[in-house]
């Protein structure tokens, strides 16, 4: 464990601003994430469910539910009794007010950001992010930049979906957090998913190409150190731009395709600089804790406690896989604004064990099925 860990409750380290720009750096944030790895996740799991689920200040969509179910959710007592509560119906994200998900007992009306997944396959999902969910978010971010040798008070370009996307959100992240500047490029996944949809993969050319005249035009001008994009674009500026690539001091990638292969060659291309990695998505993120055999073993470590997973049985989601077999990745997430079981994710994964965190990790992502109507695209 990189952090101490403490006594501490996961709130000690002081509650977050109304525009989720608490202090997330120095001190206050390294004792926020020691407190969060010394979570015992049974008290963790009952104070969420009990807060989701209370008659008066819980969530208007939860409470509903629980009419439908043959149980009491406050009886919940323990994390692997979240089962009870069956595979989320993420469809439900399509068109729920996101509101409903919020607990009462967060001041109304709500104010801030209501974010989107990228909408693979139709209509995205959509979840409302309170400021201690962004403060989370942002705080492991900025434990992650440490860990993997980003220095402070350097320039970035960040080539990734922006507007409703969370990922754009690292923009903040990085200038507020990390004493950065940031450049930016957009890119909008939707539309790169629809093109290959449709088969006009030449259209698809055209718009990476538009993407990568954008990224070189600002490299160029060798003001930036590090990259903020994904691995599929990363791999296209690698091949087109080597010498600008080599010049960088590192690059974080964020997406669901990253082979060995492709980090080696990441790697060989920075010339030493940093590669840093991460996954997740709209729900909940895991920072990367190991790399190891040459790329060969990419292992994550969730963002404990508000966000788990764990690795199932492609056939039965309510079974976990042995440590080091193949599975379908189930995400849990568990904020005490945002209650999301057992969601079953496009994603396939090795299940990873380390005593080095309080939780399972996953390793060696990879889409669980890529198919002509539900590409990847530049992720």
């Amino acid at each position: 464990m990189t952090a101490p860990l403490t006594s501490a409750t996961p709130d000690a380290a002081g509650a977050a601003r109304a525009d989720g720009t608490a202090d997330a750096t120095g001190a206050a944030a390294e004792a926020r994430i020691a407190a969060w790895l010394d979570t015992d996740l049974d008290e963790w799991c009952r104070s969420v469910v009990r807060r989701t689920f209370h008659p008066e200040t819980g969530a208007r969509y939860w409470l509903r539910r629980a009419e439908q179910l043959d149980f009491d959710p406050r009886d919940i007592t323990r994390y692997d009794q979240l089962g009870a509560f069956g595979p989320f119906p993420v469809d439900v994200l399509r068109r729920l007010d996101p509101a409903e998900l919020v607990p009462q007992g967060v001041p109304r009306p709500l104010a801030g950001r209501v974010w989107d997944t990228g909408g693979t396959t139709g209509t995205p999902c959509r979840v409302f992010y309170t400021p201690d969910m962004l403060l989370h978010r942002a705080t492991w971010r900025r434990w992650s930049f440490a860990q993997e040798g980003f220095a402070q008070g350097r320039a970035w370009l960040q080539a990734t979906p922006t507007g409703p996307h969370l990922i754009g959100h690292g923009v903040w992240e990085v200038s507020e957090l990390y004493a950065g500047q940031v450049y930016a490029v957009d890119m909008d996944p939707r539309w790169v998913k629809r093109l290959i949809r449709a088969g006009r993969l030449a259209d698809v050319n055209d718009y990476t190409d538009h993407l990568l005249e954008q990224i070189t035009d600002v490299l160029r001008q060798g003001r930036v150190q590090y990259v903020n994009t994904t691995p599929a674009l990363f791999q296209a500026l690698r091949q087109r731009e080597p010498g600008l690539v080599a010049a960088l001091d590192g690059v974080r990638l964020s997406g669901t395709q990253i082979s060995a292969g492709m980090y080696r060659a990441f790697s060989a291309a920075l010339h030493g600089g940093v590669c840093g990695l991460t996954y997740g998505n709209t729900f909940g993120n895991a920072a990367c804790l190991e790399v190891s055999g040459n790329g060969e073993l990419i292992a994550y470590a969730p963002n404990y406690p508000q966000v788990t997973m764990a690795v199932v049985r492609k056939d039965d989601w309510s079974t976990v896989v042995e440590p080091g077999a193949a599975g379908q990745v189930r995400l849990t997430v568990l904020h005490q604004d945002l209650f999301l079981p057992n969601i079953l994710e496009r994603d396939q994964a090795l299940r990873h064990t380390t005593d080095r965190w309080p939780s399972d990790g996953v390793a060696n992502i990879r889409p669980l099925q890529t198919t002509s109507s539900a590409p990847e695209g530049l992720y």
